[in-house]
């Protein structure tokens, strides 16, 4: 392309804009418009809020072009891609993402291995129904000091969890998901699961925590815990290679296997036991699928019979929780360290797996094992450890990693694969990196200090995490990604 032209006063670039969005659709006759080479984003979405007239006020808008979102003006792009002038580029347009900016850290005593929402956009605000008071949003976070703690959105800790011998995780916990607004569950590695009743004093200022069941069938650490309740059941996946399927209510759990309750080998842990109020039981299924560590277990979005699993064995596999039977696996190319559902049209999800090989894959459960990857996200610099969707629409997430990070992914922005990247199926690079920061708001650089994110959660509150820095952190943004 002639640069003098381009640099020239007035040069125009034609654009057809197009979006997925049913409510911002253009008129047929508005859908192509000459404008200055020189615009940036800002400049088109101004031209877009005025050819779409909203009633609701102006939107900021984004632009892809070619699965890439436009960071420079008009004129630059066409350079880097030796474009002509006379090109009509075809913008597709959403709306815009928006960084998510450092509000608060909470400091704990020991690392931070999980963390949990209760509020009213989140799945157990949903649960909870009428009971669920609107402003009462809760924090769950789960510590490798073994210990639960519930906060409010102010940074004060409402409760903590017992210890050991008082009903507590004897170890570690390595996950901890609310039920509703009165019930929670754990698991870590002392190789259990724990249902907690949780209640608050009138004036929201303190709480109780009370184990009410305990669940015992699993032989290595449990490293990852999913709940569902609506149907008031559980799902894990542990170091022995099993998933488990539980349920919460003393009365349909069956019998735990007495060779694996705490007191089985002596009459003085028995003894000690006794004084334990929470009821043992064992799991309504013990699916030994894997072989090695399962490191997930989440449920179909749409359909809890479904159950999806990752494991350190490279694979996925998609399990029917009314048979036990697995129904279709998915091989890939590295150990899998975390899952995700991420719900589409059509019913079934598409799944998004952390690797210890830093990236994300994703997967259609649909697929033979044979298949490839539908999508590939790259960016972190260690392992991908944490997935959370986001609550917004069904094309984003953030992933949390040993590197120190979490990052936000929009599927919408792809590329095809590099030869380096093995020159097969789509690529996608996060839109914004969230690296740990101190309580001051500082960003903690220094290489090897102990910042490695555990776990990672996206609720509309926010998004927070937690991890090796021992503390508890909440990004918020309105709308990071918008629908």
């Amino acid at each position: 392309m002639d640069a003098d032209m381009l640099d020239a006063p007035g040069a125009q670039v034609k654009v057809t804009f197009t979006t997925t969005e049913a409510d911002l659709q253009l008129p047929d006759e508005k859908k192509q418009l000459l404008v200055p080479a020189d615009i940036k984003r800002y400049g088109l979405s101004r031209i877009l809020n005025s050819e779409l007239m909203l009633n609701s006020g102006s939107i900021p808008f984004d632009f892809l072009i070619n699965g890439s979102f436009l960071r420079t003006s008009l004129e630059d792009y066409l350079t880097s891609n030796g474009l002509s002038l006379e090109t009509n580029l075809s913008l597709q347009y959403v709306r815009s993402l928006i960084p998510p900016k450092f509000e608060a850290s909470f400091e704990h005593d020991d690392w931070v291995s999980a963390v949990d929402v209760l509020s009213a956009d989140s799945p157990a605000g949903r649960w909870s129904g009428d009971s669920f008071q609107h402003g009462n949003d809760r924090i769950l976070t789960a510590s490798y000091d073994g210990l639960l703690r519930i906060w409010n959105a102010s940074g004060n800790i409402i409760t903590t969890s017992p210890s050991a011998g008082h009903g507590g995780h004897s170890s570690s916990v390595k996950s901890a998901k609310f039920l509703s607004n009165n019930q929670l569950a754990s698991a870590g590695m002392d190789r259990t699961v724990r249902v907690w009743k949780y209640t608050e004093a009138s004036n929201g200022a303190s709480g109780d925590l009370k184990p009410t069941l305990e669940l015992y069938g699993h032989q290595g650490s449990i490293d990852s815990l999913e709940v569902d309740g609506a149907t008031k059941r559980l799902l894990t996946a542990s170091a022995d290679g099993a998933i488990g399927f539980w349920s919460t209510s003393k009365a349909s759990a069956p019998e735990a296997d007495a060779a694996l309750l705490p007191g089985a080998q002596t009459a003085k842990r028995r003894k000690v036991n006794t004084s334990v109020s929470a009821a043992q039981r064992g799991p309504l299924n013990l699916m030994h699928i894997h072989n090695a560590p399962a490191t997930a277990a989440v449920f179909d979005p749409r359909d809890r019979t479904v159950a999806y699993s990752a494991s350190q064995d490279h694979t996925v596999k998609t399990i029917d929780l009314t048979t036990g039977a697995v129904v279709n696996t998915i091989s890939t190319s590295h150990p899998l360290l975390s899952l995700a559902a991420i719900p589409r049209a059509g019913g079934t999800p598409l799944l998004a797996a952390g690797t210890a090989a830093r990236h994300i894959t994703l997967v259609d459960p649909r697929a033979s094992a044979a298949a490839t990857s539908v999508m590939t996200l790259r960016g972190h610099t260690n392992k991908v450890v944490s997935l959370s969707p986001s609550p917004y629409n069904d094309h984003s997430l953030v992933s949390g990693s040993h590197d120190g990070t979490c990052r936000i992914w929009d599927l919408r922005s792809v590329r095809p694969a590099t030869q380096e990247e093995g020159g097969m199926g789509s690529v996608s690079e996060p839109v914004y990196i969230i690296e740990r920061e101190s309580r001051e708001g500082k960003k903690r650089t220094v290489a090897g200090e102990g910042c490695k994110v555990f776990g990672v959660v996206w609720d509309k509150l926010g998004i927070f995490s937690g991890g090796e820095d021992k503390k508890l952190q909440i990004n918020r943004g309105q709308d990071v990604v918008q629908q």
